[in-house]
């Protein structure tokens, strides 16, 4: 029944307005001129030193000018707030691909965008040409089209319940995986093909900022009151997506010389599939006046988490037995070639962290253990980062440093006096370990996802547990200790650490100590049994950090107890003292 203080404006509160705002037009128009600077950029030279290695302008433009199109046409159609939406997903990634195309004028020839720059012969440094600052045009045009359309129709309404809330920022961070990785793969002696951490500065930052703002944006697009802006934000953001990831699979499919590399494949397969999600209906709307829909799906949430953890402890298995450098060496009088391998110290304690993860993983899958195991996986991922990296830091250390002018070996005896030459590449273990850090990054997110849906499905509030307050707290306090010191000492060798020597592995570390506080902060504001099932899981990743004295120790020799390993072995006793008086909480409840 209507009331004296009701609206009387016939205009619906939820009403969309059908006619393009100044500010709109204002970004329309920035938007195009961004379109054919880029489009000009991929015409005129990055820099005179190199030009493109294969035809690409075609595409590049197609890539460029059709979302701006897009955008104008919606809006020509009336359709405002999703000319809206695409704007501002285009505008998502232009800092990340400004901070990217950075790299031509710092050192082109280590740039890996053969679209653009492909020497044919030694560069040492090259001068950027006016398509450099047609490049840096457009991308500052397509940001400022993005700022333009956020303030033309900004609102302050809340924001509807949206579907897919989960499922998108999981593709969109699965996309940002691959995009740390090898854009392509090279046989070409000019293009060093590398993924994103081993490549310079300004090309890692680029990445970095494309890899972080993917899933900001994507979760922001859901959070848009409009759901006509949250759509075209998601398309927008694909189209943006498939302008990085496209050209470097266009590049391997037309140079015989360059291969096409999982990694954009990844990223063109996740954001197609968001762009499929923004077709379908967003908003949810109510079964019933008392209650939102729930979250469908747990079995699928748990099935889904489970099979990645197994394929994660799957990938770490074959990482650990399979070599991690690949030692060729070419003897100038032999007929062939001799091959041989290298593993790391650090393979037994990636078995071990396998199965930590293993475990957990076939529990979720189980009915009458996933409630327990779920959390407990939703931790072990972590321990895959941790022995992981130090797999990955020797594989590393050894292409690197192997590979310098100058380092030589024994005489294999094919000729007499004759040197060898020594080539060290990334071995088919260091690939798997990869793969390993890839799947459990999806493991976390997917073991995220499962614990909100089960939340849902309890409909049960969280209780603070302050009993605990004094175990948990010490424990915490510990685990930073230890996680920031070595847990054993060699003669001779200075273990990387959080505070000196921070190298590869150190992000492993960096990685789990937040994992382990983080969970041991959220215990206490869990129910009992969740809270013990947190506070086991990092329980369990503080022990395996202790377990390198004897798994990575042990393969160096000599290596006696340093005092990370007695304060792990303590925070681990802190740690499952709190999870045993969760545990005896629990049974009072109903």
């Amino acid at each position: 029944m209507k009331t004296r203080s009701e609206p009387t404006d016939p205009i619906p509160a939820w009403a969309e307005d059908t006619t393009p705002s100044r500010p709109l037009t204002i970004a329309l128009t920035l938007a195009a001129l961004g379109a054919v600077a880029l489009t000009a950029a991929a015409l005129v030279p990055i820099s005179p030193a190199a030009a493109p290695g294969f035809t690409s302008w075609p595409w590049l433009a197609l890539l460029a000018l059709a979302p701006a199109i897009a955008a104008i046409w919606t809006a020509a159609a009336q359709r405002p707030t999703l000319a809206k939406g695409l704007l501002l997903g285009l505008a998502a990634l232009a800092p990340g691909r400004l901070v990217l195309d950075l790299q031509f004028a710092v050192n082109g020839p280590l740039a890996i965008r053969p679209e653009l720059y492909l020497a044919d012969r030694f560069v040492s440094g090259s001068a950027v040409g006016a398509g450099f600052w047609l490049l840096v045009g457009g991308e500052l045009l397509t940001g400022a089209a993005g700022v333009a359309a956020w303030r033309a129709g900004r609102t302050y309404e809340e924001p509807e319940r949206r579907r897919w809330r989960l499922l998108v920022p999981l593709l969109a961070v699965t996309a940002s995986v691959g995009l740390l990785t090898a854009p392509v793969g090279s046989d070409n002696g000019f293009l060093l093909a590398r993924a994103a951490f081993e490549g310079p500065w300004p090309a890692l930052g680029g990445y970095l900022l494309l890899a972080a703002a993917l899933p900001l944006a994507a979760v922001l697009a859901l959070a848009s009151p409009s759901e006509s802006t949250a759509k075209g934000t998601l398309l927008g953001l694909t189209a943006a997506a498939f302008g990085v990831a496209g050209p470097p699979v266009l590049a391997g499919l037309l140079r015989d010389d360059l291969h096409v590399t999982w990694g954009p494949l990844l990223v063109l397969a996740a954001t197609a599939v968001v762009a499929g999600l923004a077709f379908t209906r967003l908003s949810e709307t109510p079964k019933d006046t008392e209650r939102d829909v729930k979250v469908p799906g747990i079995f699928w949430w748990r099935l889904t988490t489970g099979v990645l953890g197994l394929a994660t402890a799957a990938a770490a298995l074959v990482g650990t037995f399979a070599p991690q450098v690949a030692v060729t060496a070419l003897n100038p009088g032999a007929a062939a070639p001799v091959s041989a391998a290298a593993e790391s110290p650090a393979r037994w304690f990636l078995l071990v962290a396998a199965l930590v993860v293993a475990v957990p993983a076939l529990g979720t899958l189980l009915p009458k253990t996933a409630a327990t195991a779920r959390p407990v996986l939703g931790l072990a991922w972590a321990g895959i980062v941790l022995a992981g990296t130090a797999v990955l830091n020797t594989a590393l250390t050894a292409t690197q440093a192997g590979n310098l002018a100058g380092f030589g070996g024994a005489d294999l005896g094919g000729t007499s006096g004759a040197t060898p030459v020594f080539t060290y590449d990334l071995g088919a273990g260091a690939a798997w370990t990869f793969a390993a850090l890839v799947l459990a990054a999806l493991v976390a997110l997917a073991a995220a996802g499962t614990g909100v849906v089960e939340r849902e499905d309890a409909d049960q509030s969280t209780e603070a547990g302050s009993s605990l307050l004094t175990p948990v707290v010490a424990g915490g306090v510990l685990a930073v200790a230890a996680f920031g010191l070595p847990v054993f000492s060699v003669p001779g060798y200075v273990a990387p650490g959080l505070w000196s020597n921070f190298d590869t592995p150190s992000w492993g570390l960096l990685t789990t100590v937040v994992v382990v506080v983080g969970a041991a902060a959220l215990a206490l504001r869990s129910r009992p049994k969740p809270a013990a099932a947190l506070l086991a899981g990092a329980a369990l990743l503080t022990a395996l950090h202790a377990a390198e004295l004897p798994l990575v120790g042990g393969s160096l020799g000599d290596a006696s107890p340093s005092t990370g390993f007695w304060l792990a072995l303590a925070a681990v006793a802190a740690l499952l003292i709190a999870a045993g008086m969760s545990v005896a909480g629990s049974r009072g409840e109903p």
